[in-house]
């Protein structure tokens, strides 16, 4: 077990966590502070995180709730002044914060289109270089964008929303080339489907549950503790030649043909 344990310690280092009020970055707040780190919960409503907050104290763990609207600038170099004031530092940054609509394609108005891309996208953006920056002066740190599986090719009933997460890999590649030499990896974490309410009630007929999972060959959805074995991997030194990567975590979906 000392060889695992030291593989993969996370013990002490502070992690940021974008759209922590939501289901799957919410879970992966839970594995971290598990492992001992210490977990900036970021989030627009801070109701929505509290309760996480205390679940967290409640197991011995260190949490940080900070209101932060991911398309605000200044809520963002809020957040870092927050988490740094807080725990001294930050070496993992989560940017997980979601907008989605069901919109058929005629129908988008460009106030839909800009806000999805706004908070999935642009947000993603602004915190990479809010956060990149204090890592790039530190030559350490781990980025995780939430990629997607209609990060491409792109799934139905999903326009804007695959355009962004097709922008948000290409981004991570991008900067993953460039803070290399710095010591900051960014990499891409790509779930498969993992329904949320707001999924099961805008998303998914009979019809699209079967399409779903006759594309997946494990024939189920993912439960949101199942990537955090791969959030972990990505944030720890066991990952320290991983950059640029988008890790699928999806069932098979991806490798799934006929």
């Amino acid at each position: 077990m000392g060889y695992l344990d030291d593989l993969f310690n996370l013990a002490g280092k502070t992690a940021a966590l974008t759209g922590a009020g939501g289901l799957l970055v919410g879970e992966m707040a839970r594995s971290l502070a598990r492992a001992g780190v210490n977990v900036a919960l970021l989030d627009v409503s801070e109701e929505s995180t509290q309760s996480l907050k205390d679940e967290i104290s409640a197991f011995g763990g260190s949490a940080l709730t900070v209101k932060t609207d991911v398309t605000k600038r200044a809520d963002w170099e809020n957040a870092l002044a927050s988490v740094v004031g807080c725990f001294g530092g930050v070496q993992i940054l989560i940017n997980g914060a979601g907008a989605n609509a069901p919109t058929p394609f005629f129908e988008i108005a460009e106030e839909e289109w800009d806000r999805i891309l706004r908070v999935q996208l642009t947000g993603t953006m602004i915190g990479c270089q809010v956060f990149g920056a204090h890592m790039v002066r530190e030559r350490a740190g781990s980025i995780v964008n939430i990629s997607s599986a209609s990060s491409g090719p792109p799934l139905s009933k999903a326009f804007t929303y695959s355009v962004a997460k097709a922008g948000v890999k290409n981004l991570s590649q991008n900067l993953a080339r460039e803070w290399a030499p710095s010591g900051v990896r960014v990499n891409a974490l790509r779930p498969g489907f993992f329904p949320s309410e707001f999924m099961k009630q805008r998303f998914l007929t009979k019809e699209r549950v079967d399409a779903i999972l006759g594309h997946t060959p494990m024939k189920r959805f993912g439960e949101a503790s199942e990537l955090t074995g791969a959030v972990l991997w990505l944030c720890s030194d066991a990952s320290t030649f991983v950059t640029g990567a988008e890790i699928a975590v999806d069932g098979g979906f991806t490798a799934m043909t006929i």
